[in-house]
């Protein structure tokens, strides 16, 4: 009697997985549907095995001497893998950086236009590049353009942190700012603000860091 489907025709879970006839070898380490060891038995028994149990046999350790088998329902566990990968891709995370950029000697009106702008980003959960733009002499005075950026930072403390403190770079000096993410606590239920990843950990695998290159300028 042969096996109830025949070498899988749709692209493999990993480039090596064979399943049923597409097997190869005399002789195959066996584990069953319980996921009990039954041990080293040939390829025919353990198909015969596979149809008596209306499942398949599937190489999950093909460099292994002898390969190891696995008997499953081999289309209900493609199925499950798939809908893994997809939850995955779900849940990954991706943070835009959007930048604002200050003049030393802004004044009220425009500091308010911007600050605004900044504020819409993170509620977004966006993170903001800040950027004070130095003109000629005005460099001599870098001290009042990080004043302007650690007011910003202390008037936006409910919605953000500074992911990296003010940092003069030539004429211009830059602050980062994350958005703070809301996690619910189970001991109470009131909401512990949490920093938004940082650009380390959106470098891992579950992670995506996007850069828009749309800019505020003053």
């Amino acid at each position: 009697m042969p096996p109830r489907r025949g070498p899988d025709t749709r692209p493999p879970a990993t480039p090596s997985t064979r399943i049923n006839e597409a097997i190869r070898g005399d002789k195959v380490r066996l584990i069953d549907e319980e996921g009990e060891n039954v041990g080293v038995v040939s390829l025919r028994d353990a198909l015969d095995m596979s149809v008596k149990r209306d499942l398949d046999l599937v190489e999950i350790a093909p460099d292994a001497q002898p390969p190891v088998c696995r008997i499953m329902d081999y289309g209900k566990w493609r199925y499950d893998q798939e809908q893994k990968a997809k939850q995955a891709r779900k849940h990954q995370s991706t943070i835009t950086i959007k930048e604002i950029k200050f003049r030393p000697k802004i004044d009220p009106h425009d500091y308010a236009t911007k600050k605004g702008h900044v504020e819409r980003f993170l509620k977004q959960r966006d993170k903001v590049k800040v950027t004070i733009m130095f003109r000629g002499r005005e460099v001599m005075h870098a001290a009042r353009g990080e004043a302007i950026l650690v007011r910003l930072a202390e008037e936006l403390s409910d919605l953000a942190i500074i992911e990296s403190r003010p940092n003069l770079d030539g004429r211009n000096m830059v602050m980062m700012l994350a958005p703070i993410k809301q996690s619910t606590t189970k001991a109470d239920g009131e909401k512990t603000p949490k920093a938004a990843p940082s650009e380390e950990e959106l470098n891992a695998p579950a992670a995506v860091a996007v850069e828009a290159d749309a800019q505020v300028s003053e």
